[in-house]
């Protein structure tokens, strides 16, 4: 399949999986499964078809590994981005010292004065590495990449989830938790 049509397949999935399942009719079950012949059946229906066999490939080759299937292959969801009320059944987990959070420029005085918040989010989204944080954190603009002290949050007794494509999550991060 060629890269513009997987690309377009999942813009239009992360928009129905994370933010608006009810655009196609649709609904989520509480922890963000969508039963995989009807979502495939309702996307046709709004003009976005494709096949089984396309959905796995955008599924095997996104390069942010954005959804996952279940078990028996039957179901799909995103991994993390909601802005809808899922429970992703996170468990939390201690995160490495250090976790990255790529913002634009343009943020930075606000971030520094109340902190990273998730916004229409369910969740903050933090990286291991500092080369995703700055591939997320270019989508906004000039990119600044913040080292947070995920550590000392951790010992200060807040909570961290790691999703199933790795991106760390927490609820919010104050700034006395952002590396100068």
């Amino acid at each position: 399949m060629e890269e513009a049509r997987k690309k377009s397949i999942g813009k239009f999935l992360s928009l129905i999986l994370r933010h608006e399942p009810s655009n196609i009719g649709i609904q989520l079950d509480a922890n963000g499964w969508a039963d995989i012949d009807e979502l495939i059946q309702k996307c046709g229906k709004h003009r976005v078809s494709f096949t089984r066999s396309e959905l796995d490939e955008v599924v095997a080759t996104n390069n942010k590994k954005r959804y996952s299937f279940n078990e028996d292959q039957t179901k799909i969801r995103a991994n993390q981005g909601h802005s809808i009320v899922v429970d992703l059944e996170f468990s939390p987990e201690d995160p490495p010292l250090f976790l990255y959070h790529g913002t634009a420029n343009r943020f930075l005085s606000s971030i520094y004065r109340e902190g990273i918040k998730k916004m229409s989010r369910q969740h903050v989204h933090l990286s291991r590495d500092k080369a995703t944080a700055t591939a997320v954190g270019s989508r906004h603009g000039s990119v600044i990449v913040l080292t947070i002290l995920a550590g000392k949050m951790k010992e200060d007794g807040l909570l961290f989830y790691c999703s199933a494509n790795g991106v760390w999550l927490t609820d919010y991060i104050d700034p006395k938790y952002i590396s100068k």
